[in-house]
């Protein structure tokens, strides 16, 4: 499998894959693209001026893995969450975190909304912990969303913009739904620019609890 570093951004060295679901795991496409994040915000950006109302922009699925030696510190998340908890730093030491950006009107995340609690039940007793980041809405909008789709995980009210602040250039502004996987470090260990497929992310989730 072809490995593409990317060195015109400043970004770490990473391989770029895109993926569909399969019985146990991830099946590659015939090839493995590299992923520049510079290009990616530059398609990201001409299908936001696109002026199709949708009011967010739409990853492709594309996923990112960076390699455990050339990943960056951990990322630096303070924020609370709608039930009113504080959510520093150190809470992300220890265990793998799955972190999801949404808000209530974007249709991918009201479609990867039950994969995700999905996951969040098969591995949370493996110590792997869900944060929904929600950008946009109020607490009645997000708890109702919460009530229809059954999601057990919390999520932040992130509406100040300080979660994605402190993973620019890793969450593209307006990009939702957007996934990261953190490894046990809290450092970003997987990406999907886009709506989740179940067998992909519980592939990066498995990967990063094996470390």
């Amino acid at each position: 499998m072809a490995r593409n570093i990317d060195r015109g951004t400043g970004n770490l060295p990473l391989t770029s894959r895109r993926s569909m679901l399969v019985t146990g795991g991830l099946a590659l496409t015939a090839l493995t693209v590299g992923l520049s994040g510079c290009a990616q915000e530059d398609a990201l950006a001409k299908q936001a001026k696109a002026g199709d109302n949708k009011n967010y922009v739409a990853g492709d699925g594309s996923v990112t893995e960076f390699a455990a030696a050339d990943r960056k510190s951990a990322i630096q998340v303070s924020g609370t969450l709608f039930n009113g908890t504080d959510v520093a730093p150190a809470d992300f030491q220890g265990q793998v975190t799955v972190l999801n950006f949404w808000f209530a009107a974007c249709a991918p995340c009201r479609v990867e909304a039950p994969l995700l609690e999905e996951l969040h039940l098969e591995f949370k007793d493996q110590g792997v912990q869900f944060f929904g980041v929600n950008l946009r809405d109020e607490k009645a909008t997000a708890e109702a969303f919460d009530k229809t789709f059954n999601l057990t995980y919390p999520s932040f009210d992130d509406k100040d913009g300080g979660v994605l602040l402190a993973v620019s250039g890793l969450v593209p502004p307006g990009a939702v739904p957007t996934t990261l996987v953190l490894d046990k470090q809290g450092r970003v260990a997987s990406r999907v620019l886009g709506e989740i497929q179940k067998g992909t992310l519980k592939a990066l989730i498995t990967a990063a609890v094996a470390e």
